[in-house]
């Protein structure tokens, strides 16, 4: 038996798309996989990790939430693959220096600091140092880990409406959404 002491757990450079719930149930070595449960037996999550200082079972386990393990099933089920979106861009936290630095005030986004060479936001017209404030003028954008789930869960394909700042103004762009490429290929055109 364990403790959930924390859910949305993400940037601890286990994954891409990191979203973990944090308990203190034990996860013995090989258990990665296996049922974390509420105490009336229902499915919470699958044990994907355990930070251990000594490598045993004791230490902090992380877990897929369960609503995103079935995301995951019903893509594979439908598609057999999962399939998630990709714009080709890096982004980094906007900072209150940052936004001070660019005379932002209280804006919320996220700085893009690259943009992929032929990838669908090149394509669009983004720029490195704009600012993505909105994805589909409905998903305001706080911080990285919001920006990378909005985008991979948009279906590729889609024509989107980007809202950015550049140079202190407002620019809207339309994005067609791109498949996330595999990670060998992402590395081959960079």
């Amino acid at each position: 038996m364990g403790i959930v002491s924390a859910v949305k757990r993400n940037h601890l450079g286990l994954n891409t798309f990191e979203n973990f719930i944090q308990t203190d149930a034990a996860i013995n070595p090989g258990n990665s996989g296996g049922a974390l449960v509420d105490i009336n037996g229902n499915l919470i999550g699958i044990n994907s990790a355990i930070y251990s200082p000594n490598g045993g079972s004791l230490g902090i386990g992380f877990a897929i939430p369960v609503s995103t393990a079935k995301k995951i099933m019903e893509q594979i089920i439908q598609n057999g693959s999962v399939t998630r979106g990709w714009i080709g861009v890096a982004v980094q936290e906007l900072t209150p220096e940052l936004a001070e630095s660019f005379k932002l005030g209280n804006i919320q986004g996220v700085l893009i600091s690259e943009v992929m060479r032929g990838s669908p936001a090149d394509k669009a017209g983004i720029h490195a140092g704009d600012i993505l404030t909105m994805v589909d003028d409905k998903q305001l954008l706080t911080d990285s880990s919001s920006m990378l789930k909005t985008i991979s869960n948009l279906p590729p394909g889609k024509v989107i409406l980007f809202k950015l700042l550049r140079n202190q103004r407002e620019v809207v762009v339309q994005v067609t959404v791109g498949k996330r490429p595999r990670p060998k290929q992402l590395e081959e055109n960079s």
